[in-house]
């Protein structure tokens, strides 16, 4: 510190008085207030923020029901268990009305319900259904499309199996898929869609009737599928979609896939499980960017959460094993009426829960630290996010951070370049962002990815500060955000 010297020159003109203790103490104190920085100019919270030390955050327990995962019911209303996406099937005559014609007040009604009851649709057409009227438009029909009438799976020729190289048809579900798309593609009403259309059920196989079962093939031939899967990946290049089975053609092209049959045939060892598959194709990574879903076997969904488990081995090779079967796939939802209707009761009930809970991602925010930015009045947030689930979330929901007021009530947000898909299981990340622009203060900061179904079930993170300060939000800590 240095005083200005021709200030103290004339100081020391001054005519000399005797001054007391207490004026010279005073004295002191008000030339100290003048040259040093009080604590409201410079508080401690502001110098910890600019030091970079980070805050911890502590884990919680998984949250009940996330976004995109978990459990499904098939559609309808039920409170038995927490889930965030709902199931159902559509016949494609109840769209397709003629050449080129639409009517789509049925997929309306459908997601409208659903997203009514705070969810998200997951879904499939289908042109064959056993046990169901034909879902194939009845122009085709008419026009004398083959179609190929049969007794299994308890259909007793209720629906057909139509002729799918037949080029009428062909050309029609190519026109379907590009005005589906055209339409439908990152609705937010939608979380998954199953490409369908093909084999019974709309699950791309038409067993027995497939040359292995039986002499005779009816399913679609390589070009065919080829031609399907081009429609679709054209049509939906926002929305997620699946397939039933992992081959090469549709190794390189964005879908993931849908075990129907999860944990009976899905662990590998018989040549033909759908683990089986993944490695065959090539495909055993594929989960890192595409979302594995499907539906827990029927036959199973009674027994297999009880303790201890008692399922039968239904059929050669089924493994009875969901813990293990979720691990190899890394589904992250499965189709499992059963736990919504009549739904389980006590311990299975519980084990029901977490297995629910154990599918898809888990994400917690370890660390957040908050520094002075290069911007003066700014300052530089960055949290560390770790993903504790066993796959990736497949969509880059906005993420946005906000600062809280003493009373909970937001000030300012600020939406963020953050992406949840990079977050993959085991390897954790940090993410960065500027704040500022609010008048000086302590404030709470707070952060959360935006659902786009407003509606919808919130992304929550696995921590205790989860929805501590206002719902729907991670409480990351209070801080003080200097002056613009």
């Amino acid at each position: 510190m240095q005083l200005n010297t021709q200030k103290n020159q004339r100081w020391l003109k001054l005519p000399r008085r005797r001054l007391s203790v207490g004026a010279v103490v005073s004295g002191f104190v008000a030339f100290m207030l003048l040259v040093v920085p009080s604590a409201s100019t410079v508080p401690a919270a502001e110098a910890a923020a600019t030091s970079g030390d980070w805050v911890p955050l502590a884990a919680g327990p998984a949250p009940a029901s996330s976004p995109l995962a978990g459990f499904v019911p098939f559609a309808g209303a039920y409170s038995s268990m927490p889930h965030s996406m709902e199931w159902f099937y559509l016949p494609v005559n109840a769209v397709v009305t003629g050449p080129g014609t639409f009517n789509w007040a049925s997929l309306e009604t459908q997601l409208n319900a659903i997203a009514g009851r705070g969810h998200q649709a997951v879904f499939r057409f289908y042109l064959d259904y056993p046990g169901k009227a034909t879902g194939i438009p009845a122009y085709l029909l008419q026009s004398g499309l083959s179609t190929h009438r049969y007794a299994d799976h308890q259909n007793r020729g209720v629906s057909v199996s139509p002729d799918y190289e037949d080029p009428r048809l062909v050309s029609a579900l190519e026109g379907f898929v590009a005005a589906f798309g055209a339409r439908y593609d990152g609705d937010p009403r939608i979380g998954f869609i199953q490409m369908g259309l093909l084999g019974f059920w709309g699950e791309w196989h038409t067993f027995p009737h497939d040359g292995w079962g039986s002499p005779e093939n009816w399913f679609a031939s390589t070009a065919t599928q080829g031609r399907v899967l081009a429609s679709y990946t054209k049509a939906f290049r926002k929305t997620k979609l699946q397939v039933r089975y992992p081959d090469a053609a549709n190794k390189s092209l964005n879908v993931g896939y849908h075990d129907d049959s999860f944990a009976v045939q899905t662990l590998p060892g018989i040549g033909w499980h759908f683990v089986d598959k993944l490695r065959q194709s090539g495909t055993t990574g594929k989960w890192l960017t595409q979302p594995v879903g499907g539906e827990l076997r029927v036959e199973i969904q009674d027994c297999i959460f009880e303790t201890p488990m008692r399922c039968p081995v239904i059929e050669p090779g089924a493994d009875n094993d969901f813990s293990g079967s979720v691990a190899a796939t890394h589904a992250s939802w499965l189709l499992n009426h059963r736990a919504f209707s009549p739904g389980y009761t006590g311990q299975t009930l519980a084990n029901a829960k977490a297995a629910s809970q154990s599918l898809g991602y888990r994400f917690q925010a370890t660390a957040f630290a908050l520094t002075r930015g290069a911007v003066s009045g700014q300052s530089d947030l960055t949290v560390k996010v770790n993903n504790a689930g066993v796959a990736p979330f497949y969509y880059d929901w906005p993420i946005q951070v906000a600062a809280a007021d003493s009373g909970g009530k937001i000030v300012r947000t600020w939406t963020t370049s953050w992406k949840l898909s990079g977050v993959k299981p085991g390897t954790p990340v940090q993410w960065k962002t500027t704040v500022g622009g609010v008048p000086p203060g302590y404030y709470t900061l707070l952060m959360r990815p935006v659902n786009p179904l407003a509606t919808g079930v919130p992304l929550r993170f696995a921590n205790a500060s989860q929805d501590k300060t206002l719902a729907g939000w991670l409480t990351l800590g209070r801080k003080y955000l200097p002056a613009p």
